[in-house]
């Protein structure tokens, strides 16, 4: 049987579009590599691409060159071109997805656990646009381990305020923090979506802090977790859980977050003196 005029088109159209290009393919070009020198070749191809993704020329969520194009690219071998891409990964500046090869990641935001700093002035400092979503703001009575931190009395009222904080619009903790209601009336009318929980306490209540007690966990993220900052059931999460305290020697608030460990790490500066 003849085939029609617009069966003849469509297979024309099929067959031009399965030799066309890839739209995503990029012709990759390096500075020639300096095989004397006593740095090695795979550090060279390694800032030679971060390079590319400081500068703007490769963006997050941007396909890097597979171990064959950066070996052919750059004429090493594939166990060289595996290092310098394994190496942008440990950086946290690539990550491999299985069957579809490596990519740039999201820059992670460093937390300086040496520095005492709110969440919205730690990221204007890294110069990230800063926002949150309340989750809930409520005056509940005081659970044993939130009394115990306070220092009042189990039951008593404090105000939970849980809200989600994203960097750039990108979720990236979830922060409870319990404050009592006696040292701190009329918290709950605030709205923390749009204003700083430590600047309020500062300007508001005249709060001046002097130290925070924290520890910091590995955990896995709950469903819950998961679905809010955007991550995969059980990924990797750095949690923190917080005392903060006034000059006078009183408790702020007692807290607990968890950041994604995608996007976040601790950042720990050891004086010198501690070191015997």
């Amino acid at each position: 049987m003849r085939e029609t005029a617009s069966v003849q088109t469509r297979k024309k159209k099929s067959a031009i579009s399965a030799v066309k290009p890839n739209s995503n393919h990029r012709h990759w070009e390096f500075a020639p590599l300096d095989k004397s020198s006593f740095t090695p070749m795979y550090f060279q191809i390694q800032t030679q691409l971060l390079k590319m993704i400081q500068s703007g020329r490769l963006r997050p969520g941007d396909a890097l060159p597979s171990e064959d194009e950066l070996s052919r690219a750059c004429a090493v071998s594939r166990m060289t071109a595996r290092h310098a891409l394994q190496a942008l990964k440990t950086q946290g500046f690539a990550s491999r997805h299985k069957g579809q090869g490596t990519f740039v990641s999201q820059p992670k935001v460093e937390k300086d656990i040496m520095h005492l700093a709110g969440f919205t002035a730690e990221m204007r400092a890294l110069g990230l646009q800063p926002s949150s979503r309340v989750l809930s703001a409520d005056m509940i009575p005081a659970p044993a381990e939130v009394a115990s931190g306070l220092r009042i009395e189990i039951g008593s009222p404090v105000f939970h305020l849980r809200r989600l904080r994203c960097a750039d619009g990108v979720p990236v903790a979830i922060e409870e923090v319990w404050l009592s209601r006696e040292q701190f009336p009329g918290l709950d009318k605030i709205d923390f979506a749009s204003a700083s929980l430590y600047q309020t306490l500062r300007e508001r209540y005249g709060i001046r802090v002097t130290r925070a007690d924290e520890i910091l966990e590995a955990r896995s993220a709950t469903r819950q977790q998961a679905e809010l900052l955007e991550i995969p059931r059980h990924a990797s999460l750095l949690a923190i859980t917080r005392t903060l305290w006034s000059v006078e020697g009183k408790p702020v608030e007692t807290a607990h977050s968890v950041y994604r460990g995608d996007r976040y790490r601790a950042v720990l500066a050891i004086p010198a003196t501690a070191v015997e």
